[in-house]
């Protein structure tokens, strides 16, 4: 296993999670059932996981020079992120409701918010091959356990959850701005 693969898999997770995080924050601040919080985690990101190998074996019947220029879809992302973030300035924190959620409220509510985690990771797969794919997916679903836990941790410490929610939106179209330049740049995509 090499760690820096590992590594790039540990920064990808946060990055492209980080929402998740406060999202969970939010969820188990007020939550009385965790394990239906979890087990929805787990869920929704298994799911966007099999959308992300899905995806990368599509793009694997690409030829070989197209594959840099997936990195136009976390490039993009991370600019109609930046987009939506100056627009809704004004907007306050998401409603999740009152109510405990269930595991296939949070499930959804996972997926639904995956669209940026799918089009960083299909790019990262498709050039990964099954070996790196498969590191990239276990590191992820031991950080799903790790975001839970910190997730918890934070919904018992409302500053530290309040600056996530302030922040955290500002950050994510940075750092995928950052992936799509890096894999386009590494694959020699437009000549660089």
């Amino acid at each position: 296993m090499d760690l820096g693969q590992v590594g790039r898999a540990v920064g990808m997770f946060a990055v492209t999670n980080v929402d998740d995080l406060v999202l969970l924050a939010l969820y188990l601040a007020r939550a009385g059932a965790v394990r239906r919080v979890v087990a929805g985690q787990y869920l929704g990101f298994l799911a966007i996981l099999v959308a992300s190998v899905v995806g990368a074996l599509g793009a694997g019947l690409l030829p070989p020079a197209a594959v840099p220029y997936l990195g136009l879809v976390p490039l993009f992302l991370g600019l109609r992120s930046a987009w939506r973030t100056w627009r809704a300035r004004d907007d306050d924190e998401p409603d999740l409701g009152t109510e405990t959620p269930s595991a296939t409220t949070v499930a959804a509510v996972t997926f639904a918010n995956g669209g940026d985690n799918i089009g960083v990771y299909v790019p990262v797969f498709a050039t990964a091959g099954i070996g790196g794919t498969a590191v990239y997916a276990v590191v992820f679903l031991v950080l799903v356990g790790v975001w839970c836990v910190a997730g918890r941790f934070l919904a018992t410490r409302r500053p530290v959850a309040r600056g996530l929610a302030r922040w955290g939106h500002v950050v994510l179209p940075v750092v995928l701005v950052a992936i799509g330049v890096a894999i386009l740049v590494e694959g020699g995509a437009f000549g660089l």
